[in-house]
């Protein structure tokens, strides 16, 4: 049972990484630095809630609300920044999937496949969702959505740490919003195929 509910913890986790990067990070490092339900300590992952780690992610998150500010919110979302932060946010899911297996347990290596590809589905359907949004919106919505994606995944990872069964309908829902996006697309151009 308690590898189960680790399991579900791995999977809330990476895939709110996923949606946003670092308040995921910072609120895992928090909680397992306060013993709230998860606790890193004699395990490998032990420095996530150290000092050091959780500044070093709270002081990139600010590094990108500057980068925000002065260039936009396209410039996080493509380009290469947008891809530096999909790589960070991939190799978080990786990390916090794996540190969620080695609170009980010694084999946490399945955590990083696992976790990249939870962390993945994560920004595919988030980015296809908000891009579809922003596609619509005027530009003090476009800004706000970024506060959207962040509350996502904070609420996502508070809830993969607090009741781990949760993970599997966030993940679910995930899927379902990736995959719905992705047939909207293919409804879209066969129209557009139809009107030539």
């Amino acid at each position: 049972m308690r590898l189960f509910l680790d399991i579900c913890t791995g999977l809330g986790l990476s895939a709110s990484a996923g949606i946003r990067p670092f308040l995921p990070a910072l609120v895992t490092g928090a909680l397992a630095a306060g013993d709230v339900t998860i606790d890193f300590d004699g395990t490998d992952f032990a420095f996530i809630e150290g000092f050091p780690f959780l500044l070093a992610v709270l002081l990139a998150m600010l590094a990108l609300l500057v980068v925000q500010r002065r260039w936009g919110v396209e410039a996080i979302e493509t380009g290469p920044i947008g891809a530096a932060v999909g790589g960070i946010a991939i190799g978080m899911g990786a990390l916090l999937f794996s540190a969620s297996l080695a609170d009980h347990t010694t084999t946490w290596w399945p955590g990083i496949p696992a976790g990249a590809a939870c962390a993945l589905l994560g920004q595919l359907a988030s980015r296809s969702l908000f891009e579809r949004v922003r596609a619509r919106a005027d530009q003090a919505i476009k800004e706000a959505l970024v506060v959207y994606q962040d509350a996502a995944s904070l609420i996502g990872a508070v809830l993969a740490i607090l009741l781990p069964p949760v993970s599997i309908v966030l993940v679910g829902f995930l899927g379902w919003l990736l995959i719905g996006g992705r047939r909207r697309a293919g409804e879209k151009y066969a129209g557009l195929r139809i009107l030539r």
